[in-house]
């Protein structure tokens, strides 16, 4: 198995282990031919599912396992008992350099303490963010931080926006992509002093490679108002949660409108071919995948109740940071940074 080509799986993480991370794995190698996938999990459970899979003979290494981490797991007590678990041993694998990425929809918790205690940071950078693409207007926006980390200082949303910046840039193929702050309005008096200090920075600094264009609310995330929003960990998560649950609603109540006559059936059957599209467009297994940026390796969380489409998703994520050498680029990004000269943004950085 070629390095330059491997991805780490947890075969065990998930709603769902292991069976929707080897349908998961078949979906994206038919996507991607090359990738050779690192299996991580119980051999008795996994072999019988590839077995099935005749096009993943050659494709696919198990490496057996018999303990996992649970979703009740605390994140503490996985790091120290859970140290031979198919999510730790994964991680273990890109750190080793045997595999470039790693992906899991266990618990976040735990995969975030293992990466970050594995991996570590990257020289520059103080905690990982999430970073997600979310569907807009305009096409996609990179959005972070989606949980990570509930409370924030200004060199925190700095190195986000560079990290985001970066992202954006290597997914999404924007040479100088747009950043916006998330606050409660757009005038620049408003907000927490952590938003205000990060936006002195921001303006001021040197090397940015992108566009800082200030403040943005809730509803620019809809509007793509920018390439990338950045934010807390509690806001981000929030907004998450509030978006998939509008996208729930609406599609209720559609299907409830169309189910009300005879005339809405006949409705629905004209306009079936464009609700078709719509509902693809915001099907939320093309979005499935929130890496964590700032570590010294790939690591890619699905969400824990996917299907095999979403889980392949975030292996097709995994795969194009690991093409795009994301980790290299952040390093460069983080070296070429200058904060400004101000008094107040070289303490709210320090």
């Amino acid at each position: 198995m070629t390095t330059a080509l491997t991805i780490a799986l947890d075969g065990m993480g998930g709603d769902r282990a292991p069976d929707i991370v080897v349908a998961g794995a078949l979906e994206a190698h038919a996507r991607f031919p090359d990738v050779r996938f690192l299996l991580f999990g119980d051999q008795n459970r996994l072999q019988p599912l590839v077995e099935k899979m005749p096009r993943l003979a050659g494709a696919v290494e198990i490496r057996h396992t018999s303990e996992k981490v649970g979703a009740e797991d605390r994140p503490s007590q996985a790091l120290r008992h859970a140290r031979q678990s198919s999510m730790r041993l994964a991680i273990d694998a890109v750190a080793a350099g045997e595999a470039l990425g790693v992906v899991s929809a266990g618990n976040t918790g735990a995969l975030m303490a293992m990466a970050k205690f594995v991996l570590k940071t990257l020289p520059g950078i103080e905690r990982p963010a999430i970073a997600s693409l979310l569907p807009t207007m305009h096409g996609e926006t990179v959005v972070l931080d989606l949980g990570a980390n509930i409370e924030c200082s200004a060199s925190n949303l700095v190195q986000f926006a560079i990290m985001g910046a970066n992202f954006a840039n290597k997914v999404l193929g924007r040479p100088r992509p747009t950043v916006g702050l998330m606050n409660v309005g757009v005038e620049e008096l408003k907000g927490n002093e952590a938003v205000r200090s990060a936006a002195d920075i921001l303006r001021s600094a040197r090397g940015r490679g992108f566009e800082f264009i200030g403040f943005v609310e809730g509803d620019d995330i809809g509007k793509g108002t920018v390439d990338v929003v950045v934010t807390d960990g509690f806001t981000g998560n929030v907004a998450l949660k509030t978006i998939e649950g509008t996208a729930r609603l609406l599609t209720t109540f559609l299907s409830e409108a169309f189910r009300r006559s005879l005339f809405s059936r006949l409705g629905y059957l004209l306009a079936r071919p464009a609700l078709t599209a719509l509902k693809a467009q915001f099907d939320p297994r093309q979005y499935n995948g929130g890496v964590m940026l700032g570590l010294n390796g790939i690591v890619v969380k699905s969400h824990g109740g996917t299907d095999a489409t979403g889980f392949a998703a975030a292996i097709a994520l995994a795969v194009d940071l690991a093409a795009e050498n994301i980790t290299e680029a952040l390093i460069a990004n983080f070296k070429r940074f200058q904060p400004g000269a101000t008094v107040e943004a070289k303490a709210a950085l320090s």
